[in-house]
């Protein structure tokens, strides 16, 4: 059994690209309103464009504070609820912590942390005074193993982990479900710094990658079931992953 999205507005941090874009596309298809949010204003207009149902689009920096409330405040003013808030945003610096610049390692929790914190703490008045929603934060598969390769991203994956865990816990009386998409490595423009033809082929032929349309579906597949199912933890990994 699933539930009808038509009609749902969905706010998609991280909109312009990627995971973010992907999901835009297929939620539009089902019907959804949308606000599209992130820094690159030009892509999502470009994007809003091509997708069959209403959207907005806004300049939003999650690190910043007043963009994620004028996100919230300009949604309602547009659509006049919040069903669904994606927290999609995030960046990704890897490699050896010692080497590493700590200033860039900052704003990453800042973003990936923070800016989900921030997400949720605005838009869950909101769904308890309407009598539910959802809220997704794409995580990763890095929340759930501790990676050596990353340990700052890990820790900023692990934090959203708990939080997803325990927040879920606090707001399902009020009808909201909390929960947390978990990808392996995604051939997008976060991890992935070939061309498209190269990207396809990570995804097609040697399997070490998922494609953002399979994060996309996912995320599909989480907000449609049935309002008394939560998936609280969706873990999804290219076939090849060795992790």
């Amino acid at each position: 059994m699933t539930q009808a999205l038509t009609g749902k507005v969905v706010i998609i941090t991280g909109a312009s690209s990627g995971i973010g874009e992907a999901a835009a596309r297929l939620l539009a298809e089902q019907g959804c309103q949308l606000t599209l949010a992130a820094r690159s204003v030009d892509k999502m207009e470009s994007l809003a464009e091509e997708l069959a149902t209403d959207c907005l689009v806004l300049h939003a920096d999650m690190t910043q504070p007043a963009d994620i409330a004028n996100m919230v405040e300009r949604t309602l003013e547009r659509f006049g609820r919040i069903d669904v808030m994606l927290a999609n945003a995030g960046i990704y610096v890897p490699g050896q912590f010692a080497d590493g610049d700590i200033d860039s390692y900052s704003m990453m929790l800042k973003l990936n942390v923070d800016g989900v914190f921030r997400c949720a703490h605005a838009v869950i008045p909101i769904m308890k005074a309407q009598g539910g929603g959802d809220i997704i934060v794409t995580s990763s598969i890095s929340g759930h193993v501790d990676i050596m390769g990353e340990p700052v991203y890990s820790a900023s994956k692990h934090a959203v982990q708990t939080f997803v865990h325990t927040l879920r816990r606090q707001v399902a009386a009020d009808g909201i479900r909390v929960m947390s998409l978990a990808p392996g490595p995604v051939a997008n423009p976060m991890q992935w710094l070939y061309e498209a033809e190269e990207q396809k082929r990570a995804v097609e032929e040697v399997g070490s990658h998922l494609a953002s349309e399979d994060c996309a579906d996912a995320i599909l597949f989480m907000l449609s079931r049935p309002p008394h199912v939560t998936i609280r933890d969706l873990v999804i990994l290219p076939q090849m992953n060795r992790i």
